[in-house]
């Protein structure tokens, strides 16, 4: 059964309550018999299994975060490729007339 938290709204007093999910809820302090109402609290959360910490997802090879690797894209557009060889534009042949 779960433990429910109360607060009374005339006098302050803080108090727990065991009860079924289907009961009514606390109504009255007991204290002073003021109007009471359900105060929300945190809730403890257990993650159990893989997946759920920091390490889990890294490898255990090495624990340092290593540097940035230089990549080719950061390299001048004439390093990273070779120049082209002006080839000369296509010769004509003087194609095929047709003469009536």
């Amino acid at each position: 059964m779960p433990t429910y938290m109360y607060k009374c709204r005339d006098c302050g007093h803080r108090f727990e309550e065991v009860q079924g999910f289907h009961d009514d809820p606390v109504q009255i302090c007991p204290d002073c018999g003021g109007q009471v109402q359900r105060v929300i609290g945190n809730v403890g959360v257990t993650f159990k299994g893989s997946g759920f910490y920091r390490t889990d997802s890294r490898s255990t090879k090495s624990s340092a975060p290593s540097a940035p690797k230089k990549s080719e894209s950061s390299t001048s557009s004439s390093e990273a490729a070779p120049a082209k060889k002006d080839s000369p534009a296509p010769k004509s042949t003087g194609g095929s007339s047709t003469s009536t």
